[in-house]
């Protein structure tokens, strides 16, 4: 199994978010990312967890993402980075990727959703619940996010199922994607209804965790005490539907990387600098 990091969306108005001192990653301003995976799997063929913004939000940003939201954003729309010709580049076809796992349905995660209209599409029941029952918590404030040039298409949306026993590193109600063998959706509650972490071993037995948006700058879970970042703390709370499960969340996920260093590596959907280093590491 082969893991590639991707950039599907470069957002400039979140930053400049400043340089950031490390001995691994260059001193410089970087651009909030839209941090995706791709997963070559040995027998479901490609998996690729979230998928940034796809060619029709380039195309026709305001009309697919909403002009308040681009006017705030600023995406770079660079065509190249979107998710399909990115799996082009790699040599793939896009009917090739069979299978979407989505963190959560809000539009900087689910543009590229009508570049593979023939994928299955992933989430936790709990987020699955909150975009088709009308009476669930949020319902409203998900469509809203759940943007509908994304879904035009009616996208194969899935919910997964529950893992008996489904604890994960003291996470619990864990759920598996219908037809998937490898990979996790692990509830992190309070950024959306059912926000989810997708988890998966890498190629040498590691987890590695997307944390989707429970949390934006790596100095939330890294530094004692955590440290957010100005600039995406308004995009946090603006888009959170519960700030105290979010908070909780944020923590146990300080937890796990204090505690679980050598088995699991944490990312999240956002941050650049997590997202150079992991592109060096895996040399992708």
């Amino acid at each position: 199994m082969r893991i590639h990091h991707l950039n599907c969306g470069s957002l400039r108005k979140i930053p400049p978010l400043g340089t950031e001192p490390t001995a691994d990653v260059a001193h410089r301003e970087r651009a909030a990312v839209c941090h995706c995976l791709l997963i070559e799997t040995d027998s479901d063929g490609l998996v690729l967890v979230d998928t940034g913004l796809g060619t029709a939000d380039l195309r026709h940003p305001e009309r697919s993402l909403g002009a308040d939201w681009v006017a705030y954003a600023r995406p770079a729309l660079d065509p190249e980075e979107s998710a399909l010709r990115q799996v082009v580049r790699l040599g793939y076809a896009p009917r090739d990727v069979r299978h979407i796992v989505l963190t959560h349905l809000h539009r900087d995660h689910t543009g590229g959703l009508p570049d593979f209209p023939h994928a299955r599409v992933h989430v936790h029941p709990d987020e699955y619940r909150s975009v088709t029952d009308p009476a669930a918590p949020h319902h409203r404030h998900s469509l809203d996010r759940f943007m509908s040039a994304h879904r035009a298409h009616h996208p194969l949306l899935t919910p997964a199922v529950a893992v008996r026993d489904g604890e994960w590193f003291g996470f619990r109600d864990v759920a598996r994607p219908r037809g998937l063998a490898g990979e996790l959706l692990v509830p992190l509650p309070g950024h959306s209804a059912g926000h989810a972490g997708v988890a998966v071993r890498d190629g040498d037995g590691r987890w590695l965790l997307h944390a989707g948006d429970a949390y934006m700058h790596h100095g939330e879970i890294e530094h004692t005490p955590p440290r957010s970042h100005p600039a995406l703390d308004p995009v946090q709370q603006g888009a959170q539907t519960d700030a105290a499960a979010r908070v909780l969340t944020r923590d146990r996920l300080r937890g796990l990387r204090r505690d679980h260093a050598d088995e699991v590596t944490v990312l999240s959907a956002h941050d650049p600098w997590e997202f150079a280093r992991l592109t060096a590491r895996a040399g992708s």
